[in-house]
């Protein structure tokens, strides 16, 4: 039980992966609050911060806390932090992995989808960050770990969606800021990216619906880089940019055929990569 007694905040822990991160650590004995938006059944995403719950209660010993929330807003980012640590008593573990995402082309972004995006990705990390820091300072093997992508100056990724890509890179841009400030206190701060496009509501529903699916690999190969990333000494393991396929392949993992959704398929590869 590499994670007994830990507690583990994870943002956007309702389905995808989030929740398979939530669901590996609670095998391990971590007691997890996860975070979202969605407390009622909605026909165009799976599950809710309640049925989540109940999966990850299952998958292990510790305790499990839904909450209910939105990181755009200061007072439900607060919400959150307090009632985590007045339920488990602190927080080791902080993984920012709520994000939005739209792939439009400068001319076609919306000011609504702008803000969103910069709302979560870039606002809401921050100052989740900034919250648990306090409560991370007190923890004996303290780790932050964004789901952001390492920062890849090729135009490329910036002519095509202009404002997710600096929403995600802001993401990262928090990595590195976090790592060096946060050194003299051993709070590990990293960055994990999936080497492929990741099997989730969002492939489905905004990017490539079943072609893409079908071409990915499962939340589950995401998860289990985080389950060996969070339990390395935060003061030796910091300001990294991981992939997850390299984190398994340092782990003596060769065979990722069990993470693809269809395995006759070529896999398609991820953005920023």
């Amino acid at each position: 039980m590499v994670f007994e007694n830990k507690t583990v905040l994870i943002t956007g822990g309702s389905r995808g992966i989030g929740k398979e991160i939530a669901i590996r650590l609670a095998k391990e004995g971590a007691n997890i609050a996860i975070v979202g938006k969605t407390a009622e059944p909605n026909p165009k995403l799976d599950g809710t911060i309640f049925t989540a719950a109940e999966e990850i209660a299952k998958a292990g010993p510790g305790k499990v806390l839904p909450l209910q929330g939105d990181i755009r807003f200061e007072d439900s980012i607060k919400h959150i932090v307090e009632t985590t640590v007045n339920t488990f008593g602190g927080i080791d573990i902080l993984v920012n992995n709520a994000s939005a995402i739209n792939l439009s082309p400068t001319a076609q972004v919306e000011v609504k989808r702008f803000d969103l995006m910069h709302s979560i990705n870039i606002r809401g990390t921050f100052f989740m960050s900034q919250v648990c820091i306090p409560y991370l300072k007190k923890a004996s093997n303290p780790h932050i770990l964004n789901l952001s992508p390492p920062l890849n100056m090729d135009p490329k990724w910036f002519a095509n969606h202009l404002a997710y890509t600096i929403s995600k890179y802001g993401m990262s841009m928090i990595v590195l800021g976090l790592a060096e400030e946060l050194k003299q206190y051993r709070i590990a701060a990293n960055a994990l990216w999936p080497r492929t496009t990741i099997a989730t509501a969002a492939v489905k529903n905004l990017l490539g619906g079943d072609f893409l699916m079908q071409r990915s690999r499962t939340p589950e190969i995401v998860a289990d880089a985080a389950f060996y990333i969070l339990q390395k000494p935060s003061f030796e393991t910091t300001g990294n940019f991981f992939i997850d396929e390299e984190v398994l392949k340092n782990e003596g993992i060769t065979d990722f055929s069990k993470y693809a959704v269809n395995p006759e398929l070529k896999l398609m590869m991820d953005l920023f990569l």
